[in-house]
This record gives structure tokens, sequence and C-alpha cells, in this order.
């Protein structure tokens, strides 16, 4: 399992960007992976990281559609291979869940 946290979004639109951000969650969420938004990021469990990239590029895709001219990413992936991980388990480790 591949752990992700994904930010995105257009730095080219002005100071509010919150419609850009809701069009990316809805790729993420018609994408069938499980996710946890966050005010600044959005936590995503992908089984490979195939699913990862593929998410990126069609969030990259909605936003270029969107007439942004410049778009910020940032990307951390955790892809650990001696245990299964996931979103609960990690939250667990630190008592949030």
């Amino acid at each position: 399992m591949i752990i992700a946290e994904l930010s995105i979004f257009p730095t080219s639109e002005g100071s509010s960007v919150g419609h850009y951000v809701r069009e990316v969650i809805k790729v993420i969420d018609d994408s069938g992976l499980h996710y946890e938004t966050g005010a600044m990021s959005t936590t995503v469990e992908a089984p490979d990281l195939e699913s990862i990239l593929n998410l990126v590029t069609t969030c990259d895709k909605v936003l270029v559609e969107m007439g942004a001219r410049r778009i910020h990413l940032d990307l951390h992936l955790d892809h650990r291979l001696d245990r299964e991980a996931t979103i609960d388990s990690k939250l667990k480790t630190l008592g949030k869940k």
C-alpha cells in the first residue's frame, strides 16, 4: 500500500482557489481510492505507485482544462514494504483513532 499526501492548486488564478480545489477533490472522490481531505492537503491510499501517479495526472489535467496557467503540486509518498500501512494505522500509531 502507498500512502500519498497531495496538495495541488493553481498559483496563477488569484488568491481564492477554492473552486479549483473542489474540482480536484471530485476527481479524487471519483477515483474510488480511500482518502481523507484536510485543511491543507489530501491523504490518499493506493495499492501501487501507478494509481497515485494516474490520479495526480488526472488532477493536473482538470486544472489545465479549467484554465489554470500555473499549477503548484506537492506530493509526499510513503511506500512501506515491510508491513501493511494505511491512513488509519498511521493515525492509530499517533493515538488519533
